[in-house]
């Protein structure tokens, strides 16, 4: 009874959120804040910009630039953020294990100088080639931030408070997205004069992120499993859990290098080739796909010409307000996911998200006879964001460092980061000529995808709250169904190396 209570209150105490974790998650979702930020920075300022590469143009040719030339030029300027975010992605698996989680997050921060230098200098350089490059820069920092900062952070994190600590990754992006909302505000930076400051600014985030990873620990896992440095992990763990005894902690991570010791380092082609892989890499990115396939840009796609259906003078206003419920849902999702669970926010954010979806669509079909239902489409624009915030927002980033134990988790962060940013870029291009041909109706698909997102979620995705992550991986190793929840770790090695190949 005292050793079951000795070791009761050193779970508790691991458990605590003591200031150097809460530094070490500041500083790293400073990543995360200005990758919100180059999302919603670059719409507010389009026409002012657009106006500047017609300078641009006339200056270098004589004429103004046509229409078409212009609109393309824009196209490409929002989204190559895409292609180098894609393209970082890819990288992060790579980056991560030969620079240290630490390190490529420092390293990073070229990325994000570079990219907001040009952006800010494009107008004074009369160089619209410079603001492009500028936006595939700044995407290929993006890039690599979503998923170093929920590796980082899901590593470094107490078991109890993982999830809690994932979701800040979230607030973060949401945080920077309100951030760019705001001060796009022509009252504030959104001006001839004054928007390549707005565009410079995301330089800020960066240089207050090098100074502070000074003071923070490298994650105790990456010490330990990759580099094999028992004293600087255990080093690590005591800065983080304050703790003079992490015992704990380090077996918890010897009994996860033991496994990975049998599993060797996971290259992205062996994810596909093993069958003990599989079920975790399906899962890692249909949550991918459910958050970028639920319709979210398109409502905000939507949202302006809703406000102004209602007859608001000032819609851009509105649409902050869209971005303050943002916030707020993300924060409350802070507080639910260790109670509620990660498959639980997850269903209720995905049946939310349908059930908006299908508001949204009849208010768009009936306002013009029923003006009125402009404020149900307002309602339902909000709740639909609410809703993606509870779950399908925060949650698919951070479980997939959860459904992998070290060996296989940066190619895992990799590929799933991928298959995001790629769909991003394919919703980006391929919403506009969709909702001309389907209209309302568009919100009609959205809703069906939606509702299949739920079903797989209610049938494939385990819970993973307050599981270490190896207890997580013996879940896949274990059996092939999924909707068994309690987990029977196994230790056997006979048995894991039947399970890892075909």
């Amino acid at each position: 009874m005292a050793l079951r209570r000795k070791r009761e209150g050193e779970d508790d105490a691991g458990s605590r959120i003591t200031p150097t974790l809460v530094l070490a998650v500041f500083t790293a979702v400073l990543g995360s804040l200005q990758f919100g930020y180059n999302i919603g920075v670059i719409n507010a300022p389009q026409k002012i910009i657009e106006e500047n590469y017609n300078i641009t143009w006339k200056n270098r040719t004589g004429e103004f630039i046509d229409s078409d030339t212009l609109e393309r030029l824009w196209s490409l300027s929002v989204s190559i953020f895409s292609i180098g975010g894609m393209i970082a992605s890819f990288m992060v698996g790579v980056v991560s294990e030969r620079l240290g989680r630490k390190r490529a997050m420092v390293m990073n921060n070229i990325l994000a100088i570079l990219g907001g230098g040009l952006m800010a200098l494009a107008k004074l350089g009369k160089s619209y080639e410079m603001m492009i490059i500028g936006r595939f820069i700044i995407g290929g920092f993006s890039g690599f931030a979503s998923g170093l900062v929920p590796m980082y952070v899901g590593e470094i994190s107490p078991t109890k408070l993982r999830g809690a600590l994932g979701t800040v990754n979230q607030l973060a992006i949401v945080i920077g997205i309100l951030i760019a909302q705001v001060l796009g505000l022509e009252s504030l930076l959104g001006t001839d004069t004054l928007w390549p400051a707005l565009l410079g600014i995301t330089m800020v985030p960066s240089f207050l992120q090098i100074l502070l990873l000074h003071f923070c620990p490298e994650s105790p896992r990456y010490l330990y499993i990759i580099l094999n440095k028992e004293s600087k992990a255990k080093e690590s763990l005591r800065r983080l859990t304050g703790l003079a005894d992490v015992t704990v902690g380090l077996n918890e991570m010897k009994e996860e290098k033991r496994r990975m010791d049998l599993e060797h380092k996971v290259s992205i082609l062996q994810l596909f080739r093993f069958r003990i892989y599989r079920q975790p890499l399906l899962i890692a990115v249909v949550l991918q796909l459910s958050q970028q396939l639920s319709g979210i840009n398109a409502i905000f796609y939507y949202s302006t010409s809703i406000f102004e259906d209602i007859g608001l003078k000032h819609p851009i206003y509105a649409t902050i307000g869209a971005g303050a419920v943002n916030v707020l849902s993300t924060v409350i999702s802070v507080f639910l996911v260790e109670r509620a669970g990660r498959r639980t926010l997850h269903l209720l954010g995905l049946l939310g998200m349908c059930l908006c979806a299908l508001l949204m669509m009849t208010s768009k079909l009936l306002v013009e006879r029923v003006h009125e239902m402009g404020y149900l489409g307002m309602v339902a624009i909000y709740g639909f964001v609410a809703f993606f915030e509870i779950g399908p927002g925060p949650i698919p980033w951070f479980i997939v460092a959860e459904l992998f134990s070290q060996g296989p988790r940066p190619a895992a962060m990799a590929v799933a980061g991928f298959a995001n940013w790629t769909c991003n870029f394919i919703i980006g291009m391929s919403f506009p000529p969709i909702e001309k041909v389907l209209g309302a109706y568009v919100f009609l698909v959205f809703a069906a995808l939606l509702l299949a997102f739920t079903i797989f979620t209610y049938l494939k995705v385990p819970e993973t709250r307050g599981r270490t992550f190896d207890q997580i991986a013996a879940t896949f190793r274990r059996t092939p169904s999924l909707l068994d929840h309690e987990v029977k770790p196994q230790t056997e090695l006979d048995e894991l190396n039947q399970d890892l190949y075909e």
